[in-house]
């Protein structure tokens, strides 16, 4: 009963993270409409590939470096550089952007690999699982380490669930919308992922 309370817990906190608006969510719906209804499973399998390793790194004893601000302020700017590149990339690679998924097929690493990047690329990402999931996964670790399996579960459950359901709307969407709604789509992202790099930068400065 413990563990499925773990389980549950973990997967309401990830779902209610995954549902504001963010760089992963941004990533999603443009390589969605790029690359099909696979974009989001896939990209999170590389969001799940990093936590792992985050949650190891917590596991391990490693979390004090959140209390290092130099450590802090080097995450905001970095993931602040990767979201500006990304942003503008996207921009940059509208003009030749078309409603033909088959004529742009995606790659099965490059997919997981934006997963990890875009992840990575969000310094709030890191923040939380140095501070709310470093608690809670502290908290399952005093049941075990399957606890700690269960927790980490039930948090990727709630991504690759939320995710995989943003794909297959975009992917039925696109049946019905126009090639300038489709570039608009892309380039909204865009600008969402340039508005986090800019406020990352300047949150790193606060």
């Amino acid at each position: 009963m413990e563990l499925i309370s773990i389980f549950f817990a973990s997967f309401t906190i990830a779902l209610s993270g995954a549902l504001m608006p963010g760089p992963l969510l941004a990533a999603v719906v443009y390589n969605t409409v790029r690359h099909g209804v696979v974009s989001g499973p896939l990209m999170i399998v590389g969001h799940a590939i990093i936590e792992i390793v985050m949650l190891a790194v917590i596991v391990f004893g490693l979390g004090y470096i959140v209390n290092n601000p130099i450590f802090v302020k080097v995450i905001y700017l970095a993931g602040s550089a990767l979201l500006l590149y990304f942003g503008i990339s996207m921009l940059l690679s509208l003009r030749n952007v078309t409603l033909d998924i088959d004529a742009q097929p995606g790659k099965s690493s490059n997919l997981i690999l934006s997963g990890i990047t875009m992840s990575m690329a969000n310094p709030y990402w890191t923040i939380w699982w140095l501070t709310i999931g470093m608690g809670l996964v502290i908290a399952a670790r005093k049941q075990g380490l399957i606890a700690v399996a269960v927790f980490f579960a039930g948090h990727i459950f709630a991504d690759l669930l939320w995710y995989s359901f943003v794909s297959l709307m975009i992917h039925r969407g696109q049946k019905i919308i126009s090639l300038l709604l489709y570039r608009a789509i892309i380039a909204l992202c865009a600008i969402a992922l340039l508005a986090f790099g800019i406020f990352f930068a300047l949150d790193a400065y606060v």
